[in-house]
């Protein structure tokens, strides 16, 4: 929470201030009493005493105090709130390394259902669109609000091939630039987020288009996916199987990716944490955070606690202090 006016917060010396000045004449008030009434006859002239209950209206008031002055300091509190333009491009690895079942049941599938979820589970007002690529760009979808042509293009992923990751950030850019020059000019927020398993084989350098993308705006979010020890099962010669291992994640350019498009990098070994990063990307890229003034809430617990110090004091006073 933050206070567009900070400085009007000095007035809450005011309320150590009061409070310092009824207690002193509170224990005024006790000497007077105590001149009135020796010990000895105080319990007849005052049986019961009030208590606690003759501070309590006062404190009510105090904190009423407080609650008006921050009131005049226009608070504000930071909300999540929906993007109403925003896209987003799932730019997803499908070369042979994807074959690799170090990621249960393997890369490839762990990947397809964690863009199926992220699909079903992000705003309808979100477009999202995708680039699959393996060394070379295999498929593209621009942005839409439809999710059914990224679905059957999803089920048709297969593995094979290098990896061209340069390539496809620099499609996956293209297709969020076209979007923005179809918004009337306006620039749309969009982001690309990048799953892939092992280093980039072809086409042009990954790094060079992402110092692209940061100076367009858009944030690259990438998902490196594997681990070290990934194998793949292939035929032999003469019949059989054999596994061969792949290239453990290059984490490092990704790393370098994210970090120059002042995004996040994540690093995933299974398809439960892919599963949690996709919902909290879905839920990053499709909200901006914004901040709302709360003057009206302080305000009104200031005036409630202002009527229940009046009203408590009416209730066993009969009056008002």
């Amino acid at each position: 929470m933050s206070f567009e006016a900070p400085f009007v917060l000095l007035a809450l010396l005011l309320v150590p201030a009061a409070a310092a000045a009824y207690l002193l004449a509170d224990r005024a008030g006790e000497r007077a009493a105590a001149a009135f009434a020796t010990p000895a006859t105080r319990p007849s002239v005052a049986p019961v005493g009030p208590g606690w209950r003759r501070h309590a209206p006062m404190a009510a008031y105090a904190l009423a105090l407080a609650g008006l002055i921050a009131a005049l300091a226009r608070p504000q509190a930071t909300v999540a709130v929906q993007e109403q333009r925003a896209a987003v491009v799932l730019a997803t690895d499908q070369s042979g390394s994807m074959r690799a079942t170090d990621v249960a049941p393997s890369r490839l599938e762990a990947a397809r259902a964690a863009a199926r979820d992220f699909l079903d589970d992000v705003p309808e007002e979100l477009a999202v669109g995708a680039v699959f690529f393996d060394r070379a760009v295999r498929g593209v979808v621009p942005p839409t609000l439809e999710r059914e042509a990224l679905r059957e293009r999803l089920d048709a992923l297969r593995p094979l091939g290098g990896t061209a990751t340069g390539n496809a950030l620099a499609a996956g850019l293209r297709l969020l630039e076209r979007r923005r020059r179809d918004s009337d000019g306006k620039r749309a927020p969009g982001a690309i987020v990048l799953l892939s398993d092992g280093v980039s084989t072809q086409g042009r350098d990954p790094l060079d288009a992402a110092r692209e993308a940061a100076a367009a705006g858009v944030r690259i979010y990438t998902v490196t996916l594997g681990t070290a020890g990934g194998t793949i099962e292939e035929p032999r010669p003469g019949g059989g199987t054999r596994l061969r291992p792949v290239p453990p994640p290059d984490t490092e350019t990704l790393d370098e990716i994210a970090r120059i498009t002042r995004a996040r990098a994540y690093t995933v070994s299974d398809r439960l944490e892919l599963d949690r990063i996709y919902e909290e990307l879905g839920s990053q890229i499709s909200t901006r955070p914004e901040k709302r003034e709360i003057t009206g809430a302080f305000a009104g617990v200031a005036g409630l606690l202002l009527v229940g110090g009046g009203a408590m004091s009416l209730r066993w006073f009969g009056r008002l202090p």
